[in-house]
C-alpha cells in the first residue's frame, strides 16, 4: 500500500509497536491499511485491531453481512482504499459483482434477502441521517434483535473510523 505518510519499516518497530505488529499478523495474515498508520501509535493500534477483529469475525453478522456493511461504509466515505481491499472480500463471502458494483455507484443493489436489505437501509440512514428513525429502529430490533443491531452500529462506526484513516492519510492499493 503507498500512502502519505511515512509508514513504520517492520525492521525498526519499537517493541510496542512489534506486539501490536504480531498480533495484526497473527489474527489477518498481514499489515495493510489502517494498520499501517495506527502502528505508528500502538496505544491506538492495538485497542482497534481488536476491535476490527471483532467486527469482522466476531458478531452475529454472517461473513457476507459484514462485508455488506463495510461496502456500504467504503462508498458513504468515497474511500477507494477500503473499497479495493474488501470489494474481493465481499465477493468471496456472495456478494454479487451486481451488487458490489451497485453500491460503489450509489444504485440500488439487488440483495439476496430481505435481511440484507434491512441491514442495507439501517446502514444508509445512519451514515446519511447520523440516527436511526424510529421506524428503522423498531424493524431492526425486532427483525435483528437488539443485540446483533448494537454490532451493526458498531460495525459501521469502525469501518467508518477506518474510512478516515484511509482518506486523511490517502492510502492507496499499489
Amino acid at each position: 500500500m503507498k500512502s502519505r505518510l511515512k509508514l513504520p519499516e517492520p525492521s525498526l518497530l519499537t517493541p510496542a509497536q512489534q506486539l501490536v505488529f504480531e498480533d495484526i499478523v497473527r489474527t489477518r495474515g498481514n499489515v495493510e491499511g489502517p494498520f499501517l498508520a495506527w502502528l505508528l501509535s500502538p496505544g491506538l493500534a492495538d485497542p482497534a485491531q481488536k476491535l476490527g477483529a471483532f467486527c469482522r469475525f466476531g458478531t452475529n453478522l454472517s461473513h457476507v453481512e459484514t462485508e455488506l456493511l463495510i461496502l456500504y461504509v467504503a462508498a458513504h466515505y468515497a474511500c477507494t482504499a477500503e473499497q479495493q481491499i474488501h470489494e474481493p472480500i465481499a465477493q468471496k463471502a456472495g456478494l454479487s459483482s451486481e451488487v458490489i458494483a451497485a453500491i460503489r455507484t450509489g444504485g440500488v443493489p439487488p440483495l439476496a434477502t430481505s435481511r440484507q436489505r434491512l441491514l442495507a437501509d439501517v446502514t444508509i440512514e445512519l451514515l446519511d441521517t447520523k440516527t436511526l428513525q424510529e421506524t428503522t429502529y423498531s424493524k431492526a430490533s425486532s427483525q435483528l434483535g437488539e443485540v446483533t443491531l448494537v454490532e451493526v452500529v458498531g460495525v459501521i462506526g469502525y469501518y467508518a473510523m477506518v474510512a478516515y484513516t484511509l482518506n486523511a492519510f490517502s492510502f492507496s492499493v499499489s
